[in-house]
């Protein structure tokens, strides 16, 4: 089987490839410059020499030392300058004798005189110089006083030059594409390893393994944030999973027991009490409340799903405040008869008008008030609170046994409890606090709880000014 580095399409392999062309163009580009344009290279320059000479020349053309000048910048540049007057007669010349100087008397009159007539003030030429048997650059320029100045240059030939670049570029090329070929492997394995490692551990993870920790040491910071993220990832699934199994035990027990004291009452209805009304009567209505259970169970979970599927849009009105947690306290009026269950509801002002999906709060308020039952201390007492400020906040209160500090942030989640034994609530369903947080989200309320062991929890969300009518 081949190698997980070399596979088609592999990191490793992408990274070859375009390490190994990347060489390639460069080596491409220096063949091309150092063969291809090394002549029109060394000429460009070749110019500007003489060209800079010629501009030195002219600055210092009425200088009394111009002959010592001439002489330095020929000895220097390896040049033939020469000064002559319009007839060609000769004024100043350099003492040092190069192969850029031309001895040949017809092709030094040939292009001195077209020069001359021609009435340009400067101009280039290059002739075949036959004593030195070389090409001669030459650039002549006008000076003050009716006088020329002319400086040249041999230009040797480069094929002598160019065979031994190209014989060494032949070796530079195979070392090259050698080197780039074991760097672009010894990248790729040091690149893809970490990643061929995070993908293997990575389907583990999907496999159900949330125990497998994603590590990195080779210092990438891409890899080391990739690293993190998986990480992050793993422990959020992690968690989620945990979640997924206390719901499904929690909804089973939650379905299993109503149904099994369903079937446990039609049964004695049927059997033992159906001639006894009285009897027969208590069964059924047992039967209706469990039934009433299942169907305020299914229903809670049918409006979580639609409020974290963002399907259930928000119906806006203005309604008080006051009225509406007034009525729903009037609905636990057989709490208060039969349980001897306390409820103190504390507000200063007698209307409250605000504008939000009625329903809805409803919905919260119902659900904290359900939760404060379940977790109220031995005194029975649920105390509701509206404080008017920079917010109405709304908060309802109980004496129970408190939340852990560590269970604060995830008592919002489906179904969590502060203990892991499930009890069956006294009201609701257990999934009061998701239900608050999703319809408390949608609003863009602030929430939250204070809790202390053993003294009790507050649970509050607050109302924006700008959500509330005076």
């Amino acid at each position: 089987m081949m190698n997980s580095t070399l596979k088609r399409n592999s990191l490793s392999v992408e990274i070859l490839k375009y390490l190994v062309l990347f060489s390639l163009i460069i080596l491409a580009f220096l063949w091309f410059f150092q063969v291809v344009f090394l002549n029109s290279y060394y000429k460009s320059v070749k110019l500007r020499e003489i060209r800079q000479i010629a501009n030195t020349i002219i600055k210092k053309q009425d200088n009394e030392s111009l002959s010592s000048i001439i002489d330095k910048m020929a000895y220097e540049k390896g040049v033939c300058i020469e000064i002559t007057d319009n007839f060609m007669s000769m004024l100043e010349s350099s003492s040092i004798v190069s192969r850029g100087c031309i001895v040949d008397l017809k092709h030094n009159y040939t292009y001195k005189n077209d020069f001359i007539t021609s009435g340009k003030k400067r101009a280039t030429y290059e002739i075949e110089n036959h004593i030195f048997k070389n090409n001669t650059l030459i650039y002549a320029v006008k000076l003050d006083n009716d006088m020329y100045a002319f400086i040249n240059t041999s230009i040797d030939p480069m094929n002598s030059t160019t065979s031994i670049l190209k014989n060494q570029l032949v070796y530079v090329t195979i070392l090259v594409f050698i080197l780039s070929f074991l760097i672009a492997f010894f990248i790729s394995k040091r690149i893809s390893n970490p990643i061929i490692k995070i993908n293997s551990d990575a389907k583990k993870m999907a496999n159900g393994n949330f125990d497998i920790a994603f590590t990195n040491n080779d210092n990438i910071k891409e890899i080391d944030e990739l690293v993190e993220t998986l990480n992050y990832t793993r422990g959020e699934l992690k968690k989620t999973e945990e979640y997924r199994r206390d719901l499904m035990a929690n909804v089973s027990h939650d379905l299993k027991t109503p149904l099994t004291m369903i079937k446990a009452y039609a049964e004695m209805a049927r059997d033992l009490n159906k001639k006894q009304e009285k009897k027969r009567e208590e069964n059924l209505n047992v039967i209706i409340d469990e039934v009433d259970r299942l169907t305020l169970l299914v229903n809670d979970i049918l409006d979580l799903s639609k409020m974290q599927s963002e399907i259930d849009t928000l119906i806006y009105e203005d309604f008080d405040l006051i009225d509406l947690i007034n009525k729903i306290l009037e609905k636990y009026d057989f709490l208060i008869t039969r349980e001897k269950y306390k409820f103190e509801f504390i507000h200063t002002s007698q209307e409250i008008i605000i504008r939000a999906d009625k329903k809805k709060l409803e919905q919260v308020i119902y659900n904290l008030i359900n939760n404060a039952i379940n977790y109220s201390g031995d005194d029975n007492l649920i105390k509701i609170n509206i404080l008017d400020g920079s917010a109405i906040r709304v908060e309802i209160i109980d004496h129970g046994k408190g939340i852990k500090e560590k269970d604060l942030v995830r008592i919002w989640d489906k179904y969590y409890k502060n203990e892991k034994k499930h009890k069956r609530n006294l009201i609701g369903t257990g999934l009061g606090l998701s239900i608050v947080k999703s319809i408390l989200e949608a609003h863009n309320y602030k929430y939250g709880v204070l809790s202390k062991e053993n003294i009790g929890s507050t649970f509050y969300f607050e109302i924006p000014k700008k959500s509330h009518k005076a």
